[in-house]
């Protein structure tokens, strides 16, 4: 793994309660970093979390007990054919019958077999190489600040792709096969919620290599809290000082 390069002090600014954490998918086992203990059995998606809390980096193999599905969607290990056959989110009832489920499966973003061998996280402060992915929780109002990043020197669309279970399929893995910014809300995915990992008022967004730096650099250029976010008042009255100005220019360009 390349050494970090990029400084990402910036997002400190914006306050969130827990830090990002960056990801990094490796064919080859990372250097100067440590292994999960052996004796965690956590999911794919609680990986972020233990990252978060315990503030220390850490990388995962097929070595590893995993909790869920993580590793078939890391290509680690093949899918039961009773889970790839629906059966389980039907009789969640997440789905209404197992075809539903099957169906889903179908569109899930995935590693082929062999591919990533090693998952390296550490959260932001911590960092010693280039993510691949930056996963950030954050409130609504701090997410707004973060995906203004992205469109604010571009006009990127916001886009959000997630299905009701697998959600580090689409927080984690979606975002660095496919180049484009995600976000999905925790409350929406069975496991996330059901392993109660996020705030009710969390959302989750993850950002690839490919954005890392404009958005990093729009951070620094943009500014970060807008004045008529404050108040509906100060809202109108900005808009309407606008408005008043742009009808004056008008005028005077049409004399």
């Amino acid at each position: 793994m390349g050494p970090l390069e990029t400084d990402f002090s910036i997002y400190n600014k914006i306050g969130f309660e827990k830090p990002p954490v960056g990801i990094k998918f490796s064919f080859f086992k990372p250097e100067g970093i440590a292994p999960l203990p052996m004796d965690k059995n956590l999911s794919f998606c609680e990986m972020l979390k233990e990252s978060q809390q315990t503030g220390t980096p850490f990388f995962f193999s097929k070595e590893n007990n995993e909790a869920c599905v993580g590793k078939f969607l890391l290509g680690m290990e093949g899918m039961a054919a009773f889970a790839e056959s629906g059966q389980i989110g039907a009789r969640l009832q997440i789905f209404q019958e197992p075809r539903a489920n099957f169906a889903f499966y179908q569109h899930v973003p995935k590693f082929d077999a062999g591919i990533v061998n090693y998952v390296a996280f550490s959260p932001i402060d911590k960092l010693t190489f280039e993510p691949d992915v930056l996963v950030i929780a954050a409130t609504p109002g701090q997410g707004e600040i973060v995906m203004r990043a992205m469109t604010y020197s571009t006009g990127e669309l916001y886009t959000s792709r997630t299905t009701p279970v697998m959600g580090c399929a689409w927080s984690i893995i979606y975002p660095f096969i496919s180049g484009n910014v995600n976000y999905i809300i925790p409350e929406l995915v069975h496991g996330m919620k059901g392993r109660q990992l996020f705030n009710e008022n969390e959302m989750i967004i993850s950002i690839p290599y490919q954005w890392l730096t404009v958005m990093t650099q729009n951070l620094r250029k943009m500014k970060m809290h807008l004045p008529s976010h404050n108040s509906k008042e100060e809202y109108l009255e900005e808009f309407g000082q606008i408005m008043g100005d742009l009808v004056r220019k008008l005028k005077i360009h049409r004399t």
